[in-house]
């Protein structure tokens, strides 16, 4: 298989994972769109070093790390300018997702209101199920930063949803 049909079938598999995260992380579907384009861009820019040495988990890993630096950049030189006005895209919510989509809507509104450092550990941790270990490891950041990035922005969401919180985690 030829290096751009090779990652065309990355790209395919991995753009709703990588959408799902980037939802969370920024709240908006265009945006969201934007991050997950600019992240694969980047990785083919590379693809050739990447596929040597990389099989698909660590391919994923990568991926992950590099729309989190991407949303993380994009944060700090404040590309918060756009005005959205389109409906959302073809990137509807997976199948088997719980919950209405009144609490997914109260949940995004709450992490809205997390810093993004801290809103990329609650995604990445409770939201899109990776360890602590390797939510430090694609977050560039101890252990113990994670942790507490964790437990401040939980408290945090905590606070926001109130009475709500009881409905979005109640198993």
């Amino acid at each position: 298989m030829d290096e751009a049909r090779d990652f065309e079938e990355f790209a395919g598999d991995a753009a709703r994972r990588l959408f799902h995260v980037a939802y969370l992380m920024c709240g908006d579907w265009h945006r969201a769109q934007d991050l997950v384009q600019t992240t694969l861009a980047k990785m083919y820019a590379v693809w050739g070093r990447l596929r040597q040495g990389g099989d698909e988990p660590t391919l994923d890993a990568y991926a992950r790390k590099v729309l989190l630096r991407t949303y993380l950049s994009q944060r700090r030189l404040r590309r918060e300018s756009e005005i959205v006005v389109a409906e959302p895209g073809d990137y509807a919510p997976a199948a088997g997702r719980s919950g209405s989509p009144e609490l997914r809507l109260t949940l995004i509104a709450a992490l809205r209101q997390l810093p993004p450092r801290n809103r990329a550990v609650v995604v990445l941790r409770y939201l899109d199920d990776h360890s602590l270990e390797d939510t430090a490891e694609i977050l560039g950041c101890s252990l113990g930063a994670v942790k507490s990035l964790s437990s401040r922005s939980l408290g945090k969401l905590r606070e926001i949803l109130g009475e709500d919180r009881e409905v979005l985690f109640r198993d």
